[in-house]
């Protein structure tokens, strides 16, 4: 039986909470991520595009010996799920918004709440994966556009995020919720902000937890703890080294450049080996 490599990724360092989530279940989990730098933040993309993105994205990792593979991106869940797995039968591929909403209805509210990007609001994803288990529950989505530019930037607390995060807080919670869906993979780590300003019996969910155990029950005792994990970008990027470690709680390894062009009318990745100046920044002792 051969090991698997489990392949994650999302537009940033937002899918390094799930990445996270996998590695305090299991340290020696070999991964295979990729951050589409170069497109980050999907938020405000039209939902083909990222389709589009998340696509490729799935089958280069694939191809880079992922035996399944998790789209760490509320959006991509949204979108492009169902057809990532056409492309890739006998790929186990799996998403956080559905992971999302069952852990939130067990928390047994009838009224939720979900912070997440534009995208994934106009998507209408999470309200399709509620009502697909329990029609009677009111689903609120409230968009947070200045999370992830704030978060990308190393920004988890200060005046400006407190201003944003009471903004859709309030949002949220003047529908009646308190339970409210981190969903975007970038906000959790925006949690100890979100907490301070929430009334003491407001619910966060974070769908990371419940994703991670899906793709370590998906599978199972194959799970390759051997071979070193590897980490790709679509665009050089100074910050994402020093703040990836940061927020995994361990220190990233060189990262691996993979860039985009067209092909046919349709984009694609081709890796393209290390890049001195991710490696030679300085990173943060974590």
């Amino acid at each position: 039986m051969s090991a698997v490599r489990l392949g994650i990724f999302d537009s940033g360092v937002g899918g390094l909470s799930v990445a996270r989530a996998i590695l305090q279940r299991r340290p020696c989990a070999s991964l295979l991520y990729f951050a589409d730098t170069a497109h980050v933040p999907y938020g405000d993309r039209p939902l083909d595009e990222v389709r589009s993105y998340a696509l490729e994205i799935t089958g280069f990792l694939a191809a880079r010996g992922a035996g399944a593979v998790l789209m760490a991106c509320n959006m991509s869940s949204a979108c492009a799920l169902d057809d990532a797995r056409r492309e890739n039968p006998g790929l186990p591929v799996l998403g956080v918004v559905q992971a999302g909403a069952r852990a939130a209805l067990r928390e047994g509210a009838d009224t939720i709440a979900v912070l997440a990007t534009a995208g994934t609001v106009a998507s209408g994803g999470y309200a399709r994966a509620v009502h697909r288990i329990d029609a009677g529950v009111r689903v609120v989505q409230v968009a947070c556009p200045e999370f992830v530019p704030l978060i990308e930037s190393g920004e988890l607390d200060g005046p400006q995020v407190e201003r944003a995060a009471a903004r859709y807080l309030g949002e949220a919670l003047e529908s009646g919720a308190r339970v409210i869906v981190l969903g975007c993979t970038h906000y959790p780590f925006l949690l100890p902000v979100l907490r301070r300003l929430a009334p003491p019996d407001t619910v966060f969910v974070d769908p990371a937890g419940e994703a991670a155990e899906e793709a370590l029950r998906t599978i199972g005792d194959r799970l390759d703890e051997r071979t070193p994990s590897r980490y790709f970008l679509s665009a050089p990027s100074a910050t994402f080294r020093p703040l990836g470690s940061r927020f995994l709680g361990r220190t990233l390894p060189a990262l691996e450049l993979a860039e985009w062009s067209r092909e046919r009318g349709r984009a694609r990745l081709t890796a393209t080996g290390t890049d001195a100046a991710i490696i030679e920044a300085a990173t943060e002792e974590v």
